[in-house]
């Protein structure tokens, strides 16, 4: 809710939440070799296999920080030249 809400106040109303949880699974799961449950769990997805959902107790969180600054770097990254990008803001003037 609260990107969702960030870009309400951003007068983005065509930009989805769900297209920004797509391009970071992509991008996880095409451009690194951290393993499907630790994306998953930075995703919040739930198991959908209940018996191992059960034991999966845990947060995987070490390995979600080290997921998450690579989608900084990543994200902080300059945009190659040529490239389709959308600016979601606009560049002070």
């Amino acid at each position: 809710m609260a990107m969702s809400m960030l870009l309400r106040r951003m007068g983005r109303d065509t930009i989805t939440v769900h297209g920004f949880r797509s391009t970071f699974g992509d991008w996880a799961g095409e451009s690194t070799s951290f393993p499907r449950e630790v994306v998953e769990h930075a995703l919040a997805h739930q198991l959908a296999d209940k018996a191992e959902a059960a034991y999966q107790r845990g947060t995987l969180f070490p390995k979600r920080i080290k997921l998450m600054a690579a989608w900084a770097a990543y994200s902080a990254s300059p945009v190659a030249d040529g490239a389709n990008v959308s600016r979601i803001r606009a560049e002070a003037r």
